[in-house]
């Protein structure tokens, strides 16, 4: 294996964990003003992911600066082509973050209900315009023979794109609801696990419309059987998922969609590889893995620095999960969002 080819796969390692581990906090940021009746239901909402929502953003930066290093023409690419959407996800992001920690800074039901509305529209733009981001990938976008982006904004938000920004949209929500209602007890629970029947059978549909765009993508000649039967997977435990959640089965649910999810990016990923972006113009300006890469000398240094370093972060997250394994409820006398 190429040390190119190695990084391709720790990058959508990093961006599958991303999607799954921030998935489910924008699934709650949505959710938040509908299943939260009062303010003491949004608060408990908030503080359940309130340990873990900036941690889980780690990933985004991570991934992003091994983007940067392992792919520079990938990433600039990526920051010039796609800077609007990017630009909105940021202030999304930014927006979302000053809401966790300004909401309760004052008792007043006006300044607590628009930042309940910050929350849920930070946590929708992103969790949807993410999914068009990849999509657009896979399906070309327009870049020419210097391998730089001569579209516009307008060309991003095509069908096949439209429909993967549902797919992880509502992948969110599932993820959310489910987490909801392992994390809270009691009916504020019980709601997350309606939400998340809500959106099944839509997320069903959006997944078989997705499988379709993969099928006639121009990068499956590589790993048509990897691709294949992810997709096909993924289909049937979407499916499993929202039976379990509806027999009340909601840890194995929760589970089962985190794999639909990987098994979902393992689709995208070996349907894209070795391309990072294809050209909708002429596939000899696809940008792969071979032309928009760092030198071999960088790839290695970064190798050695990600195998220190990738470890730490993955035992610290799974250390503060640990230490807030604990569920909420209503009656809980101190909340600190």
């Amino acid at each position: 294996m190429t040390l190119n080819t190695l990084w391709f796969i720790l990058i959508a390692v990093l961006y599958t964990g991303y999607f799954i581990l921030e998935g489910f906090d924008f699934g709650v940021g949505i959710l938040l003003p509908f299943i939260g009746k009062t303010d003491r239901e949004r608060r408990v909402l908030i503080n359940a992911i309130g340990p873990h929502w900036d941690g889980n953003e780690v990933w985004l930066v991570v991934a992003g600066g091994a983007t940067f290093a392992a792919f520079p023409l990938w990433y600039t690419a990526l920051f010039s082509g796609f800077y609007l959407p990017l630009l909105i996800i940021l202030l999304a992001l930014i927006l979302r973050g000053v809401a966790f920690e300004f909401r309760s800074k004052t008792p007043n039901p006006l300044w607590r209900k628009m930042w309940d509305w910050i929350i849920f529209t930070g946590s929708l733009i992103p969790a949807f315009l993410w999914g068009v981001a990849f999509t657009n990938f896979l399906v070309g976008v327009p870049i020419d023979a210097n391998l730089y982006y001569t579209g516009g904004f307008w060309n991003l938000l095509n069908g096949p794109a439209l429909v993967g920004g549902l797919v992880s949209l509502l992948a969110s929500i599932i993820m959310g609801g489910l987490f909801l209602s392992l994390k809270i007890e009691g009916e504020l629970g019980e709601r997350g696990r309606g939400a998340a029947l809500s959106a099944w059978f839509p997320s069903l549909l959006a997944l078989i419309a997705f499988n379709f765009i993969l099928y006639f993508t121009k990068g499956l000649e590589h790993f048509p059987w990897v691709t294949g039967t992810a997709a096909i997977l993924a289909l049937i435990l979407a499916a499993v998922c929202g039976c379990l959640t509806y027999r009340k089965r909601l840890g194995t649910a929760f589970i089962v969609e985190l794999i639909t999810i990987i098994l979902t990016c393992l689709a995208f990923f070996s349907a894209l590889y070795p391309n990072l972006m294809i050209s909708s113009l002429d596939t000899a300006n696809n940008l792969t893995i071979s032309n928009a890469a760092s030198g071999p000398y960088t790839l290695q240094v970064m190798s050695t620095v990600a195998a220190i370093f990738v470890p730490i972060v993955l035992a610290y997250q799974a250390w503060s999960y640990w230490v807030f394994r604990k569920r909420l409820s209503t009656k809980v006398k101190d909340l600190e969002y």
